[in-house]
């Protein structure tokens, strides 16, 4: 029995008699023995026309049976002949270097940067009308491969955003003082409800109002203010918790997560005292007015702190988990942003893809809402984004340039 040989198709000198990756290039090997020749016996070897290598073995020398249609890996569709030899069954409009898309020849040889020159032919199929009317581009299943090009689907799913921010536990004799002051200032008006002079009672609701004002404007919700007016007591925990109480958490939010955290939000918290100890927190209360300089805003929670863990002025790790809903999405890596605008590749049947402008809305760890641009059940392209990128603009490049102008020489 002859014993099987395995090579590298990029590095064809590579061998071995076992299957496995090409220590090079980390491609697989490709089995190489008795019995594929004698499977190969009836096919036929020729170089692809587009290219002009002369190294043995090169992966641009397909095999195939005469007539039959296959891929250069390289640059696309090739047909063989009825004698083996290569038919083109296109018109070359001229010759030109990849890297120059402005250079063009009306013969092959080199361009200016000593590369060989690739054909341009008239019915290059390179970019053509999608099921939309849209340009779509050919990337050849073997090139697809070689840059390696995943793809995923558009789907709905429930989109859950983790958010993590910082905190610390309130010391705030600020606070405590101005919800003191709002208190009294609501004793005087009781007070002086039945005043013989209105001016009084006038004056006492003039400071009631303003202290209202001061406790909004510090970070206290309206149904905080009415429940500390219905228990007529400062919140002392602010300052100096007793044993058993609850403590109050200020959270960092910064402008872009104002619209996830709202009052009634849950929050996981933990102190770096108290590794794997977490801690359960809602938001009762976020401040009306942003900080300019840190152009974020401060959550109040309220955390049980029943064994008195929690001490004033400790700082904390804050954790919300948010619920976005039902929403149209795509992994996240789909989504190539040039700056500009956002941008996917979807993948159209025969190695076709088109660029897709997206509006996009809420992130997670690892998807993306779509709002605009994609419907559910297309394929788009989740790696290699960058790659697929260059080779749409540089086939646009081409194509533009076969629609007029003439081809000079060298």
């Amino acid at each position: 029995m002859v014993k099987s040989l395995y090579y590298c198709p990029m590095h064809p000198t590579y061998t071995s008699d076992h299957p496995g990756d090409c220590p090079i290039c980390n491609m697989r090997l490709v089995k190489k023995g008795s019995e594929v020749a004698e499977q190969n016996a009836s096919l036929k070897s020729s170089v692809c026309v587009r290219h002009n290598c002369r190294i043995a073995n090169c992966p641009m020398d397909v095999m195939a049976k005469p007539g039959a249609k296959v891929h250069c890996p390289i640059c696309g569709d090739v047909i063989v002949g009825p004698k083996g030899e290569w038919v083109k069954g296109k018109k070359i409009l001229y010759w030109t270097d990849p890297m120059l898309p402005d250079f063009k020849s009306d013969k092959p040889g080199k361009s200016p940067m000593g590369m060989d020159l690739v054909p341009v032919y008239e019915e290059d199929k390179t970019l053509q009308e999608g099921p939309e009317g849209e340009a779509t581009f050919f990337v050849s299943p073997e090139k697809q491969q070689l840059i390696g090009v995943k793809t995923g689907r558009v789907e709905r799913k429930e989109l859950v955003k983790t958010l993590r921010t910082v905190g610390r536990v309130a010391y705030d004799p600020e606070l405590v003082i101005a919800q003191e002051e709002y208190l009294q200032g609501l004793r005087s008006l009781e007070r002086t409800k039945h005043a013989p002079i209105p001016e009084v009672y006038e004056r006492a609701k003039e400071l009631v109002e303003a202290s209202h004002r001061r406790l909004l404007r510090l970070g206290m919700a309206e149904d905080q203010i009415e429940e500390l007016a219905k228990n007529n007591a400062s919140q002392m925990n602010l300052f100096l918790p007793g044993k058993g109480e609850s403590v109050w958490i200020y959270a960092t939010l910064y402008e872009q997560d104002l619209s996830l955290v709202t009052s009634g939000t849950a929050a996981k918290i933990e102190a770096v005292g108290y590794p794997g100890e977490p801690f359960t927190g809602v938001v009762r209360a976020v401040d009306p007015v942003l900080d300019p300089t840190t152009r974020s805003a401060r959550a109040r929670l309220e955390v049980e702190n029943p064994e008195g863990k929690l001490k004033p002025e400790m700082f904390v790790d804050v954790t919300f988990q948010i619920s976005l809903g039902n929403k149209l999405v795509i992994p996240e890596e789909a989504i190539l942003d040039t700056g500009t605008r956002k941008v996917a590749f979807v993948v159209y049947p025969g190695g076709h893809f088109i660029a897709r402008e997206v509006s996009i809305g809420q992130r997670s760890a690892s998807y993306a809402e779509i709002l605009s641009g994609l419907t559910e059940g297309e394929e788009v392209v989740t790696s290699s984004t960058f790659l697929i990128d260059s080779e749409s603009r540089l086939k646009a490049a081409l194509q533009g340039m076969s629609d007029g102008g003439h081809p000079h020489g060298q």
